[in-house]
């Protein structure tokens, strides 16, 4: 049985090793075969709008718009409802497949069974 990897982003490019470790890992457990929930809060939630993840740079690191694109394309990557409205982002400003979502399904996916919840 596998487990569910969520992570909890709570800092942007102002923190760029501490958003690029959450990206790598929510990557690197996609491609072992993980199930992974990646919530961006904060200032983080930006890294779920078109080209800022291409505007990211951290020497010796993953390029973040292709970590982006893994978590995209095998896991399942979630902006702060509370968080978009304080930045005026609505659904349509985020990243084809990304989702805005609360309070109470993050709580819901932390307490499954099976789930580790990790946040950065």
């Amino acid at each position: 049985m596998s487990r569910t990897l969520v992570i909890k982003l709570t800092a942007g490019a102002e923190a760029p090793e501490r958003a690029n470790q959450a990206f790598t890992v929510a990557a690197t457990a996609v491609a072992a075969g993980a199930t992974v929930s990646l919530w961006l809060t904060g200032e983080a939630v930006w890294f779920g709008v078109p080209g800022r993840a291409e505007a990211f740079d951290l020497p010796h690191a993953a390029p973040l718009a292709e970590l982006v694109a893994a978590v995209l394309e095998g896991g399942q990557l979630t902006v702060c409802t509370q968080c978009a409205k304080r930045r005026d982002l609505t659904s349509d400003d985020l990243l084809p497949g990304a989702r805005i979502a609360g309070a109470p399904a993050f709580t819901e996916e932390i307490l499954a069974d099976n789930a580790q919840a990790i946040v950065y």
